[in-house]
């Protein structure tokens, strides 16, 4: 069974920066697109951002130009480098990896809170 452990949630105040990882292990086969999820209280969960295979990014228009993701296949690992942190960032935020073809597997999420 896939296991992903992410790491790097946190308290952080307005203004901020947390970096999150996702390890991916007993990988069955290759790793397609990464990524992060998150869901506020009382909202439904949403994409922050993914990575493909050859680097191409996407961000929520919310995180565009304080969000980056990167990733580092030799460890099966994606991170999300959170800048400029905001409140209405908190959350629990969530990594996904796709495997070929097309099978997704989920963290057991990590709490973001950001402080005013």
């Amino acid at each position: 069974q896939v296991q992903l452990v992410e790491s790097g949630g946190g308290l952080v105040q307005a203004g901020g920066s947390l970096r999150l990882s996702c390890a991916a292990s007993r990988i069955t086969a290759s790793i397609n697109d990464m990524g992060w999820y998150r869901q506020a209280p009382g909202k439904q969960r949403e994409l922050v951002a993914f990575i493909t295979t050859s680097g191409r990014t996407n961000f929520a228009d919310a995180v565009k130009g304080r969000f980056t993701i990167s990733r580092d296949n030799a460890k099966n690992t994606v991170y999300l480098q959170m800048n400029r942190l905001k409140p209405e960032d908190t959350g629990v935020y969530t990594c996904k990896v796709r495997l070929f073809p097309a099978r997704d597997y989920w963290g057991q999420g990590t709490q973001v809170t950001v402080s005013s």
